[in-house]
């Protein structure tokens, strides 16, 4: 195959790899271009968007992962890249100013050592012969040495390892050849130890995946899980992937799922990211996290709003006089609305919900729990 038919199938086959492809705003989500490369935004430091192009290395699979397309034993069109080549069509666009950085991951070529062997070089190429200082996204295979893993470091702007499933239970439903402990724990946990503050690798971002519903883990479980990921092990971001049925291997307890309706497995995958905002930015804990008696979110309503409706006592908020952590609280007001109300009250009262820009039924929710009195 030529060099372009290639990047055509990995780039295509990268789609199931996730780890930066979701956002809470129309810029924020992955795009097709128009030469079947996908597209995967960052948020720029700055402020705004630019994109990054995303490719895996290698589909051609030595694991077993038994939600995934690309498993070994699968019937799927096999091809890999050598480091060269990506380092090439990658410095082709990033000099045409298509694209802002690399995401660069693969299936497991014959052994996690093996394939961070080609990934690094990859980065390496980059760093040293073409001299390119920009942004580089390199995954981290389950089962890597610690001496691939600080390569890894050493090379890039961010790393992620995917964690997949919450804990060893779930991991041996998912795979027979992975083990939990010592292929995806330790990795994760060197990798947090690494970046933590005051460490060389401090500057790199840490994140991971779930894949959720492919096992039969319940929204508790996962949300232990990645409360501890920020908390102890400081990781950056913890995204979501939903199983899609009819992906991996009939025999999972994700195909074996009776689903209300399609939309069932995208709606848990929102109600956890709404859980991983909670925790980041509105400073929520996971005993805070309002849970069904099987220890699952509620997937008709926001889990803030949940929490809400559960704690009536705390409300109405007086929004001239609350702290910063009680306007948070608020169904409806977010980090930004907080900012606008604090700089607002230090100017004047504010004495209704127009004038913080807010309308709507947005507007009508903030006025359930909030007083301007």
């Amino acid at each position: 195959m030529e060099t372009i038919e290639k990047l055509k199938v990995l780039s295509e086959d990268s789609q199931y790899d996730l780890a930066c492809a979701c956002g809470t705003s129309r810029d924020g989500h992955r795009t097709r271009g128009l030469d079947g490369r996908w597209l995967y935004p960052v948020a720029l430091p700055q402020g705004g968007y630019s994109v990054l192009l995303k490719t895996l290395l290698s589909n051609a699979c030595a694991n077993d992962c038994r939600y995934c397309p690309l498993r070994s034993g699968s019937n799927v069109q096999r091809c890999t890249l050598r480091p060269e080549e990506i380092a090439r069509i990658f410095m082709e666009y990033y000099r045409r100013r298509k694209v802002f950085g690399l995401f660069l991951s693969s299936a497991v070529i014959g052994s996690p050592d093996i394939t961070m062997e080609k990934i690094n070089a990859v980065a390496r190429l980059l760093r040293q012969q073409h001299e390119y200082r920009g942004y580089i996204h390199l995954k981290i295979i389950p089962g890597a040495s610690d001496a691939a893993i600080e390569e890894a470091l050493s090379l890039s702007t961010a790393v992620s390892l995917n964690i997949e499933a919450p804990g060893k239970k779930h991991v041996d439903r998912l795979s027979g050849r992975k083990d939990f402990d010592r292929d995806i724990l330790r990795p994760i946990k060197l990798m947090g130890r690494l970046t933590s503050e005051g460490m060389r690798f401090s500057r790199i971002k840490c994140t991971t995946q779930f894949i959720v519903g492919a096992s039969d883990e319940t929204d508790s479980e996962i949300i232990h899980y990645m409360s501890g990921l920020y908390r102890r092990l400081n990781f950056n971001r913890v995204y979501f992937s939903a199983y899609q049925q009819g992906l991996g291997d009939p025999g999972i307890p994700g195909e074996r799922r009776e689903l209300r309706d399609r939309k069932e497995p995208f709606m848990r995958e929102h109600r956890l990211y709404q859980v991983d905002f909670l925790f980041r930015r509105y400073g929520f804990s996971e005993q805070e996290i309002p849970l069904d008696l099987l220890g699952n979110l509620s997937l008709d309503k926001d889990p803030k709003q949940v929490w809400a409706d559960s704690h009536t006592s705390f409300y109405p908020v007086r929004i001239n006089t609350a702290d910063r952590e009680a306007l948070l609280r608020v169904p409806g007001i977010g980090p930004e609305t907080v900012k606008k109300v604090l700089k607002a009250r230090r100017e004047s009262k504010i004495r209704r919900v127009e004038d913080l820009g807010v309308k709507g039924r947005r507007a009508a929710t903030i006025r359930r729990y909030a007083v301007f009195e």
